[in-house]
């Protein structure tokens, strides 16, 4: 059989049949694991990592709420403008994706309700600084909770109610654009109530 040269694939002819073997630059980013390294487990290598890091969590999870909250007082002092929209979306969009991560599941559900509100508003100017008040206030009490034994049921209960509001609010905004309106107004996929 002939060897794999370089991006061509390799044919092999036998009899009344030839074996086509396509280029795989893939082989070529697997590493071989020799067998006095066989219990090395890399997975197990980064959860353990991941555990050691956990201890900072809480403190960054901290400074991402201060950013949110920056990013709001900034908005009350300047008014949207691309710059305090993208630091306010990108606030809350962070704090929605590390959430997990951070040991903080049930507050993605807020951060991801005003990173709807912030992408799905045609006019920035329109966003009530009440609306976002609320969600940066959410976010900030459901981190601050943490500990509380029912903060699950506080999460999920003003995640609902601020996903109520601000989907009333986004149709409003958004009735002449039907097209865009159905997107924003379906069901969340997630049983903890983030849209995909």
């Amino acid at each position: 059989m002939a060897k794999d040269k370089g991006g061509k694939p390799s044919i092999a002819t036998y009899g009344d049949y030839e074996m086509i073997t396509p280029h795989n630059p893939l082989r070529m980013a697997v590493s071989q694991v020799s067998d006095k390294d066989a219990h090395d487990d890399p997975v197990a290598r980064a959860e353990e990592a991941l555990a050691q890091l956990s201890s900072e969590f809480s403190s960054w999870m901290d400074s991402e709420c201060e950013r949110l909250d920056a990013a709001r007082r900034d908005i009350k002092a300047k008014g949207f403008t691309k710059k305090t929209h993208q630091a306010l979306f990108h606030a809350a969009h962070d704090i929605k994706g590390e959430a997990a991560t951070f040991g903080y599941p049930f507050v993605a559900a807020s951060a991801d309700s005003l990173c709807r509100l912030i992408e799905h508003t045609p006019d920035m100017a329109r966003i009530p600084l009440a609306l976002v008040d609320q969600h940066v206030d959410a976010v900030r009490a459901i981190i601050r909770e943490k500990a509380r034994p029912d903060i699950v049921q506080i999460a999920d209960q003003l995640t609902r109610k601020l996903r109520e509001v601000t989907d009333d609010f986004l149709a409003r905004e958004n009735k002449d654009r039907p097209d865009v309106l159905a997107d924003i107004l379906a069901p969340p996929l997630s049983p903890g109530g983030q849209a995909a």
